[in-house]
């Protein structure tokens, strides 16, 4: 049977056509609520293989079709074998999949995909939705950014490999910009750079244009001595380091991965701006420090921004990907008397965010990367199981978090307090993809219903 979707989205077909041609479409398209995670992209629309990871080991290879490939009009793709992995999924389902490319106008295009598979069209419906507002909003993005006299630029990323750098690397490549991850291994390809924190190859920032700092190992765990070590081993004196060497490369602009943590575990109802002062506790210590490590590049006068990270949303990592599940099942529930403030942010929005402090020269200094619309935790629940459909009955207790993070992990992240407000975006002008907590919840858990 044949399956058909279209949208039309913003720009000419020859643009729409080249971001799809560009490494990262695959990873900016693939939906996050499947279990299925992009492996290899396809080195180019015409002949490439691209493979998606399935559960069990398994593999879903997508082979492109040269007799298919008319650019800037189409290009096709099926199911195909290579090895024992991809087998079972080549013998058992039939896919072959066409890209339309229609003009509508000058400046939008009709996206048409076409699919010949078994597959009910109903299972792939949230599919395709989810797709074309993902291709929808970035190309947004990057026209936005266009407008604003924004070119092309090299940028350097740090924790490329990470839940936020893997989307915002693919989000960069696809609107034309190129990415050198700065990585601890020995560098795979030409667009690696290998990044010694304790001992940085004066070249390693050659032909840069600015820098993307995300890299630090992960707050959350058990506050033990040795792991709030850790954590602030991995962050203050690498960023001080690499600060260090783009102020002597002269890039334009240094931004660095901060956190809403800088504003201490319980602000009660204060509304907190980036003018609010410092908070109290683990947290706010080691972001002081960590926001001070980046001194080097704004005293030699490079642009630099330190984005103080809310609850970032996803279901591939973090808070989401670990509550899911539970509610899913019937047994979240709010933590405590859920009263606690609750600042998130979808991750497509983190990206944009991390996209606007590279190209907006008016953004300096700490920015609050935060939905503009914070919720309690109590509200949160009722949410996130309404958009699974599920009852969300089951309190957790405050001394259930402690029994993972200790009293001191469970204080300043389960139980934190902090009604964080973006603005300094909010004077930009910002707009963000999804403002709302449900809205966000549906687009990235494939619960909008068409």
């Amino acid at each position: 049977m044949a399956i058909e979707c279209s949208s039309v989205v913003p720009g000419s077909r020859e643009e729409v056509f080249a971001w799809h041609a560009r490494p990262g479409a695959f990873t900016r398209l693939a939906p996050p609520w499947q279990p299925v995670s992009p492996l290899a992209e396809a080195e180019d629309l015409a002949a490439g293989t691209a493979v998606l990871g399935l559960p069990g080991g398994l593999r879903w290879v997508a082979r492109h079709d040269p007799a298919g490939f008319l650019p800037p009009r189409r290009f096709v793709d099926a199911v195909a074998e290579e090895g024992i992995a991809s087998a079972p999924v080549a013998r058992l389902v039939r896919w072959r999949h066409t890209h339309e490319f229609e003009e509508v106008d000058a400046t939008h295009t009709r996206v048409i995909d076409r699919v010949d598979t078994p597959i009910p069209a109903s299972a792939l419906r949230s599919m395709f939705d989810y797709r074309y507002r993902q291709l929808r909003d970035d190309l947004l993005a990057h026209r936005r950014a266009a407008e604003h006299g924004a070119a092309p630029m090299t940028v350097a990323v740090t924790g490329a490999s990470g839940l936020v750098g893997t989307a915002l690397c693919a989000f960069l490549t696809t609107g034309g910009h190129e990415v050198v991850r700065l990585v601890r291994h020995s560098p795979i390809g030409a667009g690696e750079r290998r990044w010694d924190p304790d001992a940085p190859d004066p070249d390693l920032l050659a032909g840069v244009d600015a820098v993307v700092h995300l890299a630090g190992a992960s707050i959350a765990g058990r506050f033990t001595e040795e792991h709030k070590r850790a954590v602030a081993d991995s962050r203050i004196a690498p960023t001080r380091a690499l600060a260090e060497l783009a102020a002597k490369a002269g890039v334009a602009a240094f931004v660095s991965a901060s956190a809403i943590g800088y504003y201490g575990y319980d602000r009660g109802e204060q509304t907190l701006t980036e003018d609010a002062g410092r908070g109290e506790g683990f947290l706010a210590d080691l972001v002081a420090d960590w926001e001070a490590a980046t001194a080097p590049a704004e005293q030699a006068g490079l642009r630099t921004v330190v984005v103080r990270t809310g609850i970032v949303l996803s279901p591939r990592g973090g808070t989401l990907k670990l509550l899911r599940p539970l509610f899913a099942a019937g047994l979240g529930g709010r933590i405590g008397d859920g009263r606690q403030w609750f600042s998130w942010i979808g991750l497509d929005d983190m990206v944009d965010i991390y996209h606007r402090a590279l190209w907006d020269e008016s953004l300096s200094g700490p920015v609050n990367a935060v939905a503009p619309e914070p919720v309690r935790n109590s509200e949160f629940t009722r949410v996130l199981a309404r958009v699974l459909r599920r009852p969300a009955l089951l309190p957790v207790p405050s001394f259930g978090p402690a029994l993972l993070l200790g009293a001191e992990g469970a204080r300043e992240l389960a139980a934190a307090n902090q009604r964080v407000l973006p603005a300094r975006l909010g004077a930009a002008g910002h707009s963000f993809r999804h403002p709302d907590l449900e809205g966000a919840l549906r687009h990235m858990l494939g619960r909008t219903g068409g």
